[in-house]
């Protein structure tokens, strides 16, 4: 049809760089370009909205801002063989050659149909037919990166570099190893997965492989015994000077510059040699195609997939199951479902929400994840894909690349915005679920308060499996819980007397929220990496958790205790913090830099080496960990936070109070620029600390303690959230989740009726519980 408006195209400028293109996805709920409807760009702000009757969040779009301008897209597959196959001219697939996920490109794989609309010019949009005025317009949104694509890697490599190691292996001065095909396992007869040591000559077989060869193990065993760090797999080396190279110190393969030069020592001409075995990265990648995941029960039966509101599972973005598992635990409480899956209210919200694209508003993609998960209008089978799954022991193990059950929602607008600000959480590494828990937290609720009881679990070797792992006892989780709360003895310098004396400490609880959230800690330092410990813990009786009176702090106890003498002469800020020498060596014992250990006991009460040592797990990976202490804190008692006086002088001049800039440094861990952005983006969370505020400046008013003091108290679990894999750094997350009396397992895209027997085992072995208040 025609449109009065058509001469207004020509001054739209094509979207740059700098811009984010909604075209795959509504920013306001999760219709896509491959739903039956589509999505319309505008071609003003490029924002996306669906164009299906029951949200119509284009024409909400339009209504708002007045942007009458979309371009409607579409988007459908086209058959293709497998990859793996060969191609239509018989030639075979590419060969594997490094440890690399391949990014295919999207013209490849579909077709895309486009339609221009003006909303002006009729209430549905009305389709334009002379496009001649915005070819250039349309040809830009669709050849720009998508939001989705800018916000996730395109395709990752297994980066292999040199080590101090390999770079410092000492010369070898002895004798000639077996020519190829001679050689055999210096403790067995293999002739074959066989790993040269570059310090002594020894040939050792290597661990049995996945779909390659057989293997005893023998090449670990030397270096237990010897502790010779790097050796080279003779089987992959080329001419060019590569090979298989494993530094066991390291714990990762690694490269050595000057191969060639080592292994001549050892009568090996490399350029005579041709690759004869797979290497690790090519088995690695054969085992990532081929292995088919899924979930079975005990019996080895296939899980019942389930469908409905509430029951949408989440696509794994890559390495995502961390933020998946939390998701699908809290929208399944009633306060999040409250507050975030409201018609009335989301309607409301988007009329008033004072961002320029719901992209960029955390209430606006709350609730978009709410709706997801809870509407049910995603949750129903693959299309074209038949509702079978392949037997598999393990009922944790990652989703299939190609879902069996539902395709899921990508919540990958959410996970960009809700990670922009954080160093971590923006990348596509694999994340510790509580720390994620916790910083969605602070990010959502103006109490910065947590209510997480974090429980270090006692591990008790109870003996070794036929593999050689070592078991564990197990522990009660009231048992834990007891723990946090005994009183304990310890030495204290009286302030008053000055005098060393006995003194008892014991931790009270000030209130229980409505949601307890309980982490188990199951740490170990295991060759001075911090490794998970598959320590049980038994729940009482009917998942029932009970407090009593005896668990809360009401203050001091009349006549038997009374209000510590304060310090009047505390020590010279110039001597910087007295560190705790013993503890200091504990940790540096373990392995652990001195720069780490100082910050850790700053970070901490300074007097618990276990506390010490976790903060040490949960923050090794932090940007700047081993940076220099800043004069500031070395000059600062431990647990006393102090502000840098210039920032706080600077962000007070755009008119906020001294208390309210603390404030904001304290929720951006002292980032000043996030700080700011924090002060203009929560106008409604400017309540001060009674500490910000100067002396003469406070005054009395009440304190307000969130959650509930009444005892007796009871809380039963409603969800548990398991972790698979013997590193704190890797592995795959999944949650449980109570409907009625039933279990519900949450797998990223994969949403099963979980059976009673793996269950009552997983609900051991679980890391995160949350009880629910009876």
């Amino acid at each position: 049809m025609s449109c009065p408006h058509l001469h207004e195209l020509a001054r739209l400028p094509p979207p740059n760089l700098s811009h984010s293109v909604h075209r795959e996805e509504c920013t306001q709920c999760f219709d896509n370009q491959d739903s039956p409807d589509g999505v319309d760009v505008c071609l003003v702000c490029f924002n996306g909205g669906c164009a299906e009757s029951s949200k119509f969040h284009a024409k909400r779009h339009f209504n708002k801002t007045g942007h009458r301008w979309t371009l409607h897209v579409k988007r459908r597959p086209i058959p293709s063989p497998s990859p793996r196959e060969p191609t239509a001219d018989g030639e075979p697939p590419a060969k594997m050659s490094k440890l690399a996920i391949v990014e295919e490109r999207e013209e490849d794989k579909y077709t895309h149909t486009t339609t221009l609309k003006c909303w002006q010019c009729h209430a549905a949009g009305a389709p334009i037919t002379d496009t001649s005025l915005a070819q250039g317009l349309i040809s830009g949104v669709m050849s720009a990166m998508s939001s989705a694509r800018q916000s996730e890697v395109k395709a990752w490599e297994e980066e292999i570099i040199p080590c101090e190691h390999t770079l410092t292996t000492p010369p070898y001065n002895g004798p000639h190893i077996a020519p190829s095909g001679l050689a055999t396992c210096k403790d067995c007869e293999l002739g074959e997965n066989l790993w040269l040591c570059l310090t002594c000559g020894n040939l050792g077989c290597g661990r049995a492989q996945f779909g390659g060869l057989g293997g005893n193990g023998h090449g670990l065993a030397h270096y237990d015994s010897t502790k010779h760090p790097v050796s080279v797999k003779l089987g992959t080396i080329t001419p060019e000077g590569g090979a298989d190279i494993y530094c066991y110190d390291c714990n990762d393969s690694k490269e050595d510059p000057d191969l060639a030069t080592h292994l001549a020592a050892f009568g090996i001409n490399v350029q005579t040699l041709s690759k004869t075995e797979k290497t690790m990265t090519e088995l690695q990648i054969e085992q990532n195609l081929k292995y088919d995941f899924s979930l079975t029960n005990e019996q080895g039966k296939a899980l019942e997939p389930v469908f409905g509101p509430g029951l949408t599972g989440l696509a794994n973005l890559g390495n995502s199951c961390y933020m998946a598992s939390v998701l699908q635990t809290l929208f399944t409480l009633p306060a999040f479902q409250t507050r975030y899956f409201n018609a009335a209210d989301s309607k409301q919200h988007e009329e008033d929400c004072a961002l320029p694209l719901p992209a960029q508003c955390v209430e606006c993609q709350m609730r978009k994840v709410a709706d997801g998960l809870l509407s049910g209008r995603y949750s129903h089978p693959a299309h074209g894909v038949p509702p079978t799954i392949a037997s598999e022991e393990d009922k944790l193990q990652h989703a299939s690349p190609t879902p069996l059950f539902q395709t899921g929602i990508k919540p990958a607008g959410f996970k960009s915005l809700i990670g922009k600000q954080h160093a971590e959480f923006a990348t596509m590494k694999q994340q510790d679920a509580e720390e994620f828990f916790t910083y969605l937290m602070d990010q959502l609720r103006k109490d910065g308060k947590r209510d997480i009881l974090s429980l270090t679990v006692p591990g008790t070797p109870a003996g070794t499996t036929p593999e050689g792992q070592t078991t564990y006892a197990p522990v009660a989780l009231t048992s834990c819980i007891n723990d946090v709360l005994r009183a304990e003895s310890l030495e204290w310098t009286c302030p008053a007397c000055k005098e060393a004396v006995q003194g008892v400490k014991q931790t009270k609880l000030a209130s229980l929220p409505e949601v307890l959230v309980v982490q188990t800690k199951k740490y170990a330092l295991v060759n001075w990496v911090p490794s998970k410990l598959p320590i049980p813990v038994e729940l009482p009786e009917g998942d029932v958790l009970s407090f009593d009176e005896e668990v809360f702090g009401r203050g001091l106890k009349e006549g038997l205790e009374e209000e510590l003498p304060k310090d009047d002469a505390p020590a010279a800020a110039s001597e910087g913090p007295k560190f705790n020498e013993v503890i200091l060596d504990q940790l540096q014992e373990m392995g652990i830099p001195l720069i780490r250990a100082q910050k850790a006991l700053l970070a901490t009460s300074g007097v618990d080496a276990e506390e010490a040592l976790m903060w040490v797990v949960e923050h090794g990976e932090d940007p700047g960990i081993d940076d220099p202490i800043p004069t500031s804190l070395m000059n600062t008692p431990p647990g006393e936070v102090i502000y840098d006086p210039a920032t706080v002088e600077t962000l007070a001049s755009f008119g906020f109070t001294a208390g309210q800039v603390k404030k904001a440094l304290r929720e951006t861990q002292h980032n000043s620029d996030r700080a700011a952005e924090w002060l203009f983006s929560h106008p409604d969370d400017m309540a001060e600390n009674e500490d910000d505020v100067a002396d003469g400046a406070r005054t009395p008013k009440p304190a307000l303690l969130p959650g509930s003091t009444t005892a007796p108290a009871r809380f039963r679990l409603l969800a548990f959230i398991s972790h698979k894999g013997p590193s704190v750094h890797s592995g795959h997350y999944v949650a449980h989740i109570r409907r009625g009396e039933e279990w519900v397992l949450f797998n990223d895209e994969k949403v099963v009726k979980a059976d009673a027997e793996s269950v009552s085992e997983l609900k051991k072995m679980a890391y995160l519980y949350f009880f629910v208040r009876d």
